[in-house]
């Protein structure tokens, strides 16, 4: 049994170090897959499950929801994905936390039924908080940050109310009442927590709640006494918790201020030539022609793809123009930024999608020293990542954030829907940039406006 689990263990390890590089992630999926299925069987010999009819039943239904959503789900969709998936961790955590009160009543040993408590209480806030970011992901609940008066006074004070009902519990503890009271507000203190996240922060929220389903797994793997379940949910609670501080680094901010400081809360710029900051001036724009023009001549391409690109699924059309390119003698290259998209390697996921090869795909800190020799900086969606008053304007909101270069290109061809800014809710200079040529509309319908002008050539 111990030598299943020291198996199942290294597995997850190995995995997740792979999940490092897109080139190993498959692979790094794969053994972590196959290392829960190997502490899966061992649990279920080593307690002598009974009923195996029903775990049957149950892992035949899992399989073949599963199968439906990798097949079905959008590689667009794969952020609102993520979220659900998290908040399921979360809810099974704490559901067999439940199942454990109810099993030991009327006397639960002290630890245990601390830990139970810290379970359900994780689980419940990782599952209502995940289906919150899920509905704001999918446009069903606001993109913009949800404020209201006293917000976090009234989050202190349910968590505060969360502590009160515990510790009632633990000195009685077959006060079941008290125990669906902390399960309930439980709920509503994940959804309070989520609501003033904007859609610009949801990198981090995703990641921070994966952390928070680990933790709850972890939680359950001491109310069970089950020793892979502790590792694989410490493992997952560490390496959400270091992702989110990376993804946190990125923009220069802390994991308080994303969770607390409602950023992207002043209304959006609106359509046109107005900015939160003032008014855009000497704004050039182009047509598909005179952009395919700039693009045929060019020797190094730098491919700058944001969240634009995956609300027009316009990847496959991306890749269709830099093959084009690449067939006229043009190196291109793709400039992946840490919190482009909605997810953590969300452009990872969608170029992968249209099969840009790996070797294409550069991060910030390898990409940027190019842009002083590419001929074409093309942004596709991006906004405040390639804002340059995150170096050159002390008071803006973005000041300090890291960003991608793409200034210092030799011609910059900007394809998006408008002038409106991006969820930092201020103007981007790159824009008014001498070098710079506007492309407005849907990204698909211009990329593919280009690749027929490039292929008439």
């Amino acid at each position: 049994m111990d030598l299943a689990y020291i198996l199942a263990a290294s597995l997850f390890i190995v995995g997740l170090k792979k999940l490092n590089s897109p080139k190993t992630a498959r692979a790094g999926n794969f053994l972590a897959a196959f290392g829960m299925l190997i502490a899966i069987v061992a649990t279920l010999l080593d307690r002598q499950v009974v009923s195996f009819q029903m775990i049957g039943v149950s892992l035949l239904i899992g399989s073949v929801l599963g199968a439906i959503l990798s097949e079905t789900t959008k590689m667009t969709a794969m952020p609102q994905m993520v979220a659900m998936l998290n908040g399921f961790g979360g809810i099974a955590s704490a559901l067999v936390a439940w199942s454990e009160y109810d099993r030991h009543l009327p006397l639960i040993e002290p630890t245990t039924l601390v830990t139970t408590l810290l379970a359900v209480l994780v689980g419940a806030v990782t599952f209502s908080g995940s289906m919150l970011a899920y509905g704001k992901l999918e446009g069903w609940v606001p993109q913009q940050p949800i404020v209201y008066p006293l917000q976090q006074p009234v989050n202190f004070t349910i968590a505060l109310a969360c502590v009160g009902l515990g510790a009632l519990i633990m000195t009685h503890q077959a006060l079941v009442p008290a125990f669906w009271g902390l399960f309930a507000i439980s709920l509503l203190l994940g959804v309070l927590i989520v609501l003033p996240i904007g859609g610009a922060d949801m990198p981090v929220i995703i990641s921070l709640l994966n952390s928070l389903s680990g933790v709850a797994g972890a939680l359950t793997g001491f109310v069970l006494m089950n020793k892979v379940l502790i590792v694989s949910g410490a493992l997952v609670g560490s390496s959400g918790i270091i992702l989110s501080e990376l993804m946190c680094k990125a923009m220069n901010r802390s994991l308080a201020n994303v969770l607390f400081g409602a950023f992207g809360k002043a209304p959006a710029a609106p359509t046109g030539v107005k900015a939160a900051q003032g008014e855009y001036v000497n704004v050039k724009s182009a047509s598909p022609e005179e952009a395919t023009m700039i693009l045929e001549t060019a020797s190094l391409v730098i491919m700058v793809p944001g969240y634009g690109l995956a609300v027009s699924r316009a990847q496959h059309s991306l890749k269709q123009l830099a093959d084009l390119l690449e067939s006229r003698g043009a190196h291109v290259k793709y400039a992946i930024h840490p919190v482009a998209g909605r997810m953590p390697g969300h452009m990872n996921v969608l170029l992968a999608e249209a099969e840009v090869p790996y070797n294409q795909l550069y991060e910030m800190e390898v990409i940027n020293p190019e842009f002083d020799r590419a001929d074409v900086a093309l942004v596709v969606g991006a906004n405040d990542v390639v804002n340059p008053s995150a170096r050159n304007e002390p008071g803006s909101p973005i000041y300090g954030m890291p960003i991608l270069n793409v200034d210092k290109a030799r011609s910059i061809l900007v394809i998006k829907r408008s002038l409106a800014s991006g969820f930092a809710g201020i103007k981007n200079p790159l824009f008014e940039n001498d070098k710079t040529m506007m492309l407005f509309g849907d990204a698909k319908e211009m990329l593919d406006q280009l690749v027929k002008e490039l292929k008439s050539l």
